[in-house]
């Protein structure tokens, strides 16, 4: 074997096991809890940027009349992330009769921003190894995290139905628009 040969047999064995070899990036210290949270993120944005785009004058709408109010819904929303965070964590839920009690755009807005924020705080404090404690949910036993994704998966069906609501009133939702175009070189 000649010593160029040599070369490229070493370069053809060393190339791969240098690039397989790697190891990935290391994974968050509680990688469970961090893609709720990232999850959840992505969903709440999602529903406060479709509240955020309703004019206020379509917060009474309704699509047929035995369904929440396009109000309703964002209060409900809101009440919701308070009930299921504050079970999560074992505090007193902060967050009730918001669908009763506000009726205004920037009052539902405000509220909704706020229980984000309040379950944002609640994944702050949370850990794998606190998400895997088991509490009781509707008499069943769940892992404290399983709250969570209920939460998201909640937030992600009612987003559905702004979704809905915005399109009946001409309006693209957030997840629709388009990303911004970059300008030609």
């Amino acid at each position: 074997m000649s010593r160029r040969h040599s070369y490229l047999f070493a370069a053809v064995l060393v190339v791969p096991l240098a690039l397989f070899g790697q190891s990935p990036a290391a994974p968050p210290a509680n990688p469970i809890t961090a893609s709720e949270k990232g999850l959840y993120g992505f969903v709440s944005n999602a529903v406060i940027g479709a509240a955020q785009k309703m004019p206020e004058e379509n917060y009474s709408f309704k699509p047929v009349p035995e369904v929440r109010s396009f109000g309703q819904l964002v209060g409900h929303e809101a009440e919701e992330n308070y009930f299921f965070c504050s079970l999560a964590t074992g505090a007193e839920n902060p967050g009730k009769d918001i669908e009763k009690t506000k009726t205004s755009k920037a009052e539902l807005v405000a509220a909704l921003k706020d229980a984000v924020a309040y379950c944002n705080t609640a994944f702050e404090g949370m850990t794998d190894a606190k998400g895997a404690q088991m509490t009781k949910f509707m008499n069943f036993n769940v892992a404290k995290i399983a709250l969570f994704s209920l939460n998201t998966a909640h937030t992600d069906e009612h987003y559905g139905n702004m979704v809905t609501y915005l399109r009946i009133k001409g309006i693209v939702p957030p997840t629709s628009e388009s990303p911004p175009q970059q300008a030609p070189k």
